[in-house]
Parts: C-alpha cells; sequence; structure tokens
C-alpha cells in the first residue's frame, strides 16, 4: 500500500520491484506491474534469491533467534534500498523514493529517520551519488493515501500479505491492510 501511495503521489519515472525470495513474491510483482502500466511508469523487476538469509513469514521458514517479530529478516531494508539503489544507478536515476511510513519505526529500527537518513547519506557517499528519500515518514499509511489521492480501484490491487500469494488475512501485513482500509472509511473498505 505504501509504495503503491507514493507511486501515485511522485509518479517517477521507473519503479522498480523486488524479488528477494519473499513468500509472496509472485503477488507483488503483478500487483505492481499493473499499478505501473495504469501509471504509465516504466517497471522493472530485480530478482535475486536470498531466501536462505530470511527468517519467519516472509521466507516461510521458522523465526530466527533473535526475530522479535514472526516477519523478521535481518537487514531487510538495508538489502532492499542496496538493490533498488545498484539498479536505480545503472538506469541513471539520482533518486530512489521508499515507502517507509512513520509506523514502520514503530516496529523495526530500518523503518526510522535515523536509518534512512543514514542510508541517504552512504547511497550520496558511493558511486552515483544517488539520493534516498522516504516523502512519508511521518504519515501513517492512511495519511499517505489521502495526501496522495490515491483512488479506491487502485489501491485494490496493493498485496501487503507476508506469507503468501494470496492474503492469508492473519499476518502483520494482512493485519495493516485491513486497518488501513478500516481508517480510509465506507469509500475504501467496500474495496476488501
Amino acid at each position: 500500500m505504501d509504495s503503491l501511495a507514493i507511486a501515485w503521489w511522485k509518479r517517477p519515472e521507473l519503479a522498480i520491484t523486488l524479488d528477494y525470495g519473499q513468500k509472496a513474491a509472485e503477488a507483488e510483482k503483478l500487483a505492481s506491474a499493473q499499478v505501473c502500466k495504469e501509471l504509465g511508469i516504466r517497471h522493472e523487476i530485480v530478482a535475486v534469491d536470498c531466501s536462505s538469509l530470511g527468517s519467519g513469514d516472509m521466507a516461510g521458514t521458522p523465526p530466527d533467534a533473535a526475530a522479535q517479530t514472526s516477519d523478521w529478516w535481518p537487514y531487510r531494508n538495508q538489502l532492499l534500498i542496496t538493490l533498488a539503489s545498484m539498479r536505480a544507478i545503472s538506469r541513471g536515476m539520482h533518486r530512489l523514493y521508499i515507502g517507509t511510513v512513520c509506523s514502520d519505526g514503530e516496529s523495526h529500527l530500518d523503518g526510522t529517520p535515523e536509518f534512512v537518513q543514514k542510508m541517504d547519506g552512504l547511497m550520496a557517499y558511493q558511486e552515483g551519488h544517488l539520493r534516498v528519500v522516504a516523502p512519508a515518514i511521518e504519515l501513517s499509511t492512511a495519511e499517505l493515501i489521502r495526501l496522495a489521492g490515491v483512488p479506491p480501484g487502485l489501491l485494490a490491487w496493493s498485496h501487503s500479505c507476508h506469507k503468501a500469494n494470496i492474503a492469508c488475512g492473519s499476518c502483520r501485513g494482512c493485519n495493516k491492510y485491513m486497518q488501513t482500509y478500516e481508517e480510509m472509511g465506507p469509500e475504501y473498505s467496500g474495496r476488501i
């Protein structure tokens, strides 16, 4: 939901979908392709199988002993930003928008403004001088959707399940998805 809303709001030249071995990769790629088609945004998929490094719901394995949640994948956002940046640089991009919202920082450090600032500094320092921007980091998902003006029909394409290509309805991703729709009100909640 967050990345889709950022794409609607900012209309980047290129959208990158990452298949890093997560259980719901196929549904995420399908949803991203459809949204990019609707928005007229160039879409590319980067596939790097990191499933042996994952843990919990997203990897389809028992959570790692260090995991604080059932869907913990160590250094996931750092990995995703790095992979997306590698593709973005090779395509001549100078800015990478990420769909981080304020609630992300409540459950993991790689969703905090400090993390984004550190990743931005690192990417700007390295070859390509890419900037990492989290334009919704101070917003909730519902606030982002409202601000961006995402139409309900387009938002319905988002896939948030952490466990499968068909929403399980019980993981943290599905719970956030349903809570956001409820918060958005009748215009949106009738879509789930």
